[in-house]
């Protein structure tokens, strides 16, 4: 068994050692105080986090997908990540996965011994149908996940683009990726609950690479979701007051727009300011690759 004591996402937090004696106050305070060290460890990271993305983008624009890989915790974080992704920003939902150790059933309980095996990891890669332009971002908030680094290991021999993601200063992967992004949050506040500061780092960082991907290819105008689906009320709405927002149209009005650009929220904008027709529109968007700013200049 290896001895993972000398990581420090499992060393104890000296800020805590007697955390089982405070109030109910102060012990909220005092995780509090250990979560405020997150963003200035995210923050250290913006380099790498910046190379993630444009490597991802790249991906998109040739037609490749992005595959989050992780066990536990960091499994989760990457099927919750992947999983926002279609309703936020209108993507079909096989850009963008999650894998996580033990299958789907791990996403609400814990599978013993899932992560232990690195061919697993290496076979999660064969069934997922992996090919070289694809980017595989593999998460390991203490940096050993055997199944994490069989993925890693496997995307990596067949040419795809790999991103590493861990909390943990000494665990460089064996394998060569090509970016990775190693936010050290510290010890936990309990000791080895990596769930803590590594899971809200980590799901820091993941919200990060699709937002800011998707930003770049098109997905945002201002600062508006203008490629969401409308598959419910609450999205019908926010669509809605979109339009609003960037038309200066009235409720009824906006309805009546949307439906004509047949829930496209995009192909709605171009049709009333350029007060054009949905075919229209949407070649012009079409020309311009999704990109409402320059469908609009021409």
């Amino acid at each position: 068994m290896k001895d993972r004591s000398k990581l420090i996402t499992e060393q104890r937090n000296p800020k805590t050692l007697d955390i089982d004696t405070k109030s109910t106050s102060e012990i909220v305070d005092i995780i509090n105080t250990e979560d405020s060290i997150v963003i200035d460890a995210i923050k250290k990271e913006r380099q790498s986090i910046t190379k993630a993305v444009d490597l991802i983008v790249a991906t998109f624009q040739t037609g490749g997908r992005l595959f989050y890989v992780g066990a536990g915790t960091s499994g989760r974080l990457g099927v919750l990540d992947a999983s926002e992704c279609p309703p936020t920003f209108g993507t079909d939902p096989e850009l963008v996965k999650g894998i996580i150790a033990g299958g789907n059933d791990a996403l609400t309980r814990s599978i013993e011994g899932a992560e232990d095996r690195h061919e697993d990891g290496e076979q999660a890669i064969k069934e997922y149908g992996i090919k070289p332009e694809d980017t595989v971002v593999g998460i390991a908030t203490g940096g050993t996940t055997p199944f994490v680094h069989g993925a890693l290991a496997q995307a990596n021999s067949i040419g795809a683009t790999t991103i590493f993601l861990c909390c943990n200063p000494d665990t460089d992967p064996a394998e060569e990726v090509d970016v990775i992004i190693r936010p050290i949050t510290g010890p936990e506040v309990i000791t080895g609950s990596t769930r803590m500061k590594a899971g809200t780092a980590t799901k820091l960082i993941l919200n990060t690479l699709t937002t800011a991907s998707m930003i770049k290819m098109g997905k945002v105008y201002e600062n508006l979701m203008i490629d969401l689906q409308v598959k419910n009320v609450k999205l019908k709405d926010r669509a809605e007051r979109i339009i609003m927002i960037l038309t200066d149209l009235d409720r009824d009005s906006a309805d009546k727009l949307l439906t004509n650009a047949n829930g496209n929220v995009k192909t709605a904008i171009v049709m009333h300011k350029l007060q054009t027709g949905y075919e229209e529109a949407g070649k012009k968007l079409e020309k311009h690759n999704g990109f409402v700013r320059k469908a609009l200049k021409g």
